[in-house]
This record gives structure tokens, C-alpha cells and sequence, in this order.
């Protein structure tokens, strides 16, 4: 629990980013945390772990070679077993087109690099929190 928030155990983030350095800063911000932590060195190294085991959250860098992060989005809210994945984009603070791309696509948030642990921290919980009532099943038997 963090701040008065409830998070289920055992959900999952994807971190997705082709620079690994990214991926081990932001593995290490959310390590304090209560979820698990996934991460691909590329969009379909990605495609292919949601199928496996779908994450609750995704956080992917924009530029990246061959499947880059809008396409990614694209698939991902185009695959009906994906789709209501929440979703952050991040990239280079001087990145304002793919600011400005993430917002107007319906990203659920955007973060620069360099980023500040705290604050990722607080996308992820609040995002984890705001969607977890989406995946919960009601149907219980009794």
C-alpha cells in the first residue's frame, strides 16, 4: 500500500524500451513496489510476452527500431485481448511531437527521460489503481 492506495499483488508491468539502461533505471524505481516488473528490448519481444501473460500496465518509449511505440499502441488497443491495457508512453524530454502524438492518441500518461523515480512511481500506482477494477472478475461462484 502506498499512499492510502490499494494495488492488488501480483500485477504486472511492462517496461518496454530498446535502450536497457532505460529499462534497468525504471526496474529499479518500481522494485520497491508491490507488482511485478516485465521488461522487452523491443515492440515484438513485447507483442509476444502480452500474449504469453497480459501485463496490467505497459510503459513504452516512443522511438524504438522496426515496431516503435505508437505502433505498438496501435496493436495493442487494435487486439481485443489487449486493448483495455492502460497504457504510458515515454521518451527524451525535448520530444514534443511525441508528447503532443501520445495525448492526442489516447495514451493514459507520458513521462520524459530523464525522469524522476518518484514520479514514474506515482503514474504506475495511480494508473494500477484506476484500472485494476476493470480486470477484477465479479463472477464468483457460490
Amino acid at each position: 500500500m502506498a499512499r492510502g492506495k490499494m494495488v492488488q499483488k501480483h500485477q504486472t508491468v511492462m517496461l518496454i524500451d530498446d535502450e536497457t539502461q532505460w529499462l534497468d533505471l525504471i526496474q529499479q524505481a518500481l522494485s520497491e513496489e508491490s507488482y511485478s516488473v516485465v521488461t522487452a528490448s523491443s515492440g515484438e519481444s513485447a507483442l509476444k510476452k502480452m500474449h504469453r501473460k497480459k501485463p496490467d500496465l505497459i510503459v513504452s518509449d516512443v522511438r524504438m527500431p522496426v515496431i516503435n511505440g505508437f505502433d505498438l499502441f496501435e496493436k495493442v488497443k487494435n487486439d481485443p485481448k489487449l486493448k483495455g491495457i492502460p497504457y504510458v508512453f515515454m521518451s527524451s524530454i525535448d520530444d514534443y511531437d511525441a508528447m503532443r502524438t501520445a495525448r492526442e492518441i489516447g495514451a493514459d500518461d507520458y513521462f520524459e527521460k530523464p525522469f524522476d523515480a518518484e514520479s514514474v512511481k506515482a503514474i504506475v500506482l495511480d494508473l494500477l489503481v484506476r484500472f485494476q477494477d476493470r480486470n477484477i472478475d465479479y463472477r464468483r461462484p457460490h
